[in-house]
């Protein structure tokens, strides 16, 4: 697979982006283009189409209009007007265990943190509209976690063992690629750690390998190119096959339109949930190693069919449709790590920022701070073992 260079190299040209830039256009983005995926999440393309008259280009309302108080599967979530979801939660949840720890996190990190900070302390939860612990709001994959470490007494390490196979933990791995800028090796060895309390199989494998494409992103002189053979070079199994072919597949569209079929034609095989999302096939979500989640695939897809834009990169998982959502999440993520905030539409960041009630660019300062006094640690710890090294290898 040989994926084609971007040519439209976005805000960060004329000047270089710096830690702060990279960090804080990947949080806001992956917020933002969850909020836009949410309320047109598990419906077709098609159905996306005939609902809002075309294609999405921005904010909508919820699927149902006023009636999302009532209206099923949806009920009781206010998913749409710029209201981000769990994906976001998550995501700011694990921000704020990087907060506490500050340095590098593994499994232990989420039975310590994790666990008490989603079932301990009520937060707004904008699809509710109301004070709530973020227990009470995310999906059961993600309730798992506190079901297997604070209930069950599970080794953090192996908790995820059992549950779903999905993109739980996929979805809010962001700040382990933003920790470990530049450094997507590190990226996806920890990611893979923190995941393990979460998920397993291709569900844990995802986790890992979206860490490395945020962190790959960071790289300075990064282009949708070099983040799509990083991820290549470290995914393994199905997960590897399914971007390979997804890829393939996305290096001849240069719209998301006439990519829209061929990109999900192209992951189907390797993707256990079926043709029908919301009526999930009797193999869905089960360990293997031949098959992938559909989302990491389909936002490295629709990054290279942009051109690593953001604009056109979000628009285009959110008008895949299916888990659209924590496509368009991962996806803002990487395009917002590429290109900085200034890729990402002020208009839709304040837009999701005010719905949601959230300040979006609070979580990137605190993990730029933390990223910064882990690389100091790193470095502190290269150096011992350099020294410790040369004296054990002696002259040469």
């Amino acid at each position: 697979m040989t994926p084609k260079t971007s040519t439209a190299a976005g805000p960060d040209t004329a000047t270089a982006l710096t830690l702060d830039d990279r960090v804080t256009g990947a949080l806001v983005g992956a917020a933002v283009g969850d909020a836009l995926g949410g309320p047109v999440e598990g419906w077709t393309p098609e159905q996306i189409a005939e609902r809002h008259g075309g294609r999405v280009t921005g904010v909508v309302g919820p699927w149902y209009g006023d009636d999302w108080r009532t209206a099923r599967p949806i009920a009781p979530y206010h998913k749409g007007d710029g209201h981000v979801t769990d994906d976001t939660l998550m995501t700011h949840a694990l921000v704020r265990v990087y907060e506490a720890v500050r340095d590098h996190l593994d499994a232990y990190a989420v039975a310590d943190h994790l666990v008490p900070d989603l079932m301990s302390r009520p937060r707004w939860i904008p699809e509710l509209e109301a004070e709530a612990l973020p227990l009470q709001r995310i999906f059961l994959a993600e309730k798992w976690i506190v079901t297997r470490l604070h209930y069950g007494h599970a080794d953090p390490r192996e908790a995820g063992t059992g549950n779903i196979v999905n993109c739980g933990a996929a979805m809010y791995m962001a700040p382990v690629g933003l920790v470990n800028a530049a450094r997507p090796e590190a990226a996806y060895a920890e990611a893979l750690d923190v995941a393990g309390a979460h998920q397993s199989s291709y569900g844990r494998e995802a986790a890992g390998v979206l860490a490395a494409a945020v962190a790959a992103a960071c790289a300075p002189g990064a282009t949708p190119a070099s983040v799509v053979e990083t991820c290549l070079a470290l995914a393994k199994d199905g997960t590897r096959t399914a971007i390979e072919a997804v890829c393939e597949v996305a290096v001849r569209h240069q719209d998301f339109e006439s990519a829209l079929g061929p990109l999900r034609a192209a992951v189907a095989p390797f993707d256990t949930v079926g043709p029908h999302y919301r009526d999930p096939s009797l193999g869905a979500r089960r360990p293997s190693r031949l098959h992938a989640i559909e989302e990491l695939p389909i936002a490295l897809g629709m990054l290279l069919v942009g051109g690593g834009d953001y604009r056109r990169t979000v628009l285009g998982a959110v008008n895949y449709g299916r888990d659209c959502d924590s496509i368009a999440t991962m996806g803002g993520a990487i395009a917002g790590a590429l290109h900085g905030e200034g890729a990402v539409p002020g208009a839709w960041a304040k837009t999701v920022a005010d719905a949601s009630r959230l300040d979006l660019h609070a979580p990137a300062r605190a993990l730029a701070e933390v990223a910064r006094e882990v690389f100091v640690r790193d470095t502190a710890r290269r150096r011992i073992q350099d020294a410790a090294f040369a004296e054990l290898a002696g002259p040469r």
